[in-house]
């Protein structure tokens, strides 16, 4: 069983912990440097990409971060998470950084504001058994992508949905529907890079 964290800082944790167990993964939070070390993959939650930034700093985790990444830790990014796997933010408010690992641009907020927000169905490839319902709360988009970067979802002509090796991101919270699908795909990914 795979030891998957959730990157705790802010956002929508519990959630994302809930999940990883429905997919017969072993999920634990992780605040601090020697908690990321420990664990085979990690799950970046939505929330305020800016806040999660700026407390990653803070807490010492964003080098510890993009060294995990760059050595080849899966990880998992939804909303906010996927804005911080981005290489580049398209419109980043100041002093935003993102961990990168996943050769795309992202729109932040592209599908507008909180009162905007909206559920669709999406289909997801790699996903089997239907459309999974997609729940976009201040949602980014992939605006593009390089050669090496799979979108695997589209939605109103952008992509929602990229892989990118070990790397996967949705604009959607999969976390917030109790469909554990995009989940279990995950942690099939963090068994297969074991």
């Amino acid at each position: 069983m795979p030891e998957i964290g959730v990157l705790a800082l802010q956002g929508d944790v519990r959630e994302h912990l809930d999940a990883l167990t429905g997919a017969g993964a072993r999920g634990r939070p992780v605040r601090r440097p020697e908690e990321l070390a420990a664990v085979d993959g990690l799950v970046i939650p939505g929330g305020e990409s800016t806040t999660m930034s700026k407390l990653a700093t803070a807490f010492g985790l964003l080098e510890p971060l993009r060294e995990r990444v760059r050595a080849g830790m899966p990880a998992y990014g939804s909303c906010a998470g996927m804005i911080m796997l981005a290489d580049k933010i398209l419109d980043p408010r100041s002093g935003q950084e993102t961990i990168g690992g996943i050769d795309m641009i992202v729109r932040r907020n592209a599908f507008g504001r909180q009162n905007e927000s909206f559920e669709a169905a999406v289909e997801v490839e790699g996903i089997d058994g239907g459309p999974v319902q997609g729940v976009f709360i201040r949602a980014p988009w992939v605006e593009s992508t390089g050669a090496g970067t799979l979108s695997l979802a589209r939605y109103g002509g952008h992509s929602v949905a990229v892989r990118q090796g070990g790397l996967l991101a949705t604009s959607f919270h999969p976390e917030l529907t109790g469909d554990h699908r995009v989940h279990r795909y995950f942690a099939d990914m963090v068994r297969a890079a074991g």
